[in-house]
């Protein structure tokens, strides 16, 4: 517990300096940092960044987009969202994701950002990434925002990343995505 709340310190730390917000150290990549942690500390984390986005004091300004909630935005919009577990009941399991994969894909998400985003939000920090499984895979989301994010992004992982594939709660067959780089 100790070396997570240690390094959730150094994040708190790292994501206030010039040399974060400005991506410098990265070789001119894409500045997108992916902060893993073991998908048992989700609580922890939690905590952290509720903290961290209500934090008065912070020296950037934070935009969080947990993704499930986005999900769930995105399905209010569609007015399907009551509607969903008896399409699952009726249709199965396979029919119902097959459906909403569609419908909340990576261009919809990014829409739904792009509208609560304003221009004083300095680091862009998602979170739900766990939960919105398996309806949007966060390695193809970061691909699709990559060109309509001009600022730092900041990925809270439960899993791992190795700096060349990702690996969703240490268990999921790991996905390829190479463009981030690892946080403390």
């Amino acid at each position: 517990m100790n070396d997570l709340n240690e390094r959730l310190d150094d994040l708190k730390r790292l994501i206030q300096s010039q040399e974060f917000l400005e991506g410098k150290g990265l070789s001119n990549e894409v500045n997108i940092r992916i902060f893993c942690y073991e998908p048992q500390k989700e609580m922890t984390v939690r905590h952290f960044t509720e903290k961290l986005v209500s934090d008065s004091n912070l020296a950037c300004r934070l935009k969080e987009y947990n993704l499930y909630k986005v999900f769930l935005s995105i399905c209010d919009d569609k007015r399907i969202t009551s509607r969903i577990p008896q399409q699952e009941e009726k249709k199965g399991t396979k029919f119902i994701l097959g459906q909403l994969t569609r419908m909340a894909n990576n261009a919809a998400f990014i829409e739904k950002m792009k509208e609560e985003l304003s221009d004083d939000d300095e680091v862009i920090l998602l979170t739900g990434v766990g939960e919105v499984f398996p309806f949007i895979r966060v390695h193809d989301l970061l691909e699709a925002m990559q060109p309509h994010f001009n600022r730092p992004i900041l990925v809270m992982y439960p899993g791992s990343f190795d700096g060349r594939y990702v690996r969703l709660f240490d268990k999921l067959t790991p996905n390829p995505y190479y463009r981030a780089f690892n946080v403390v």
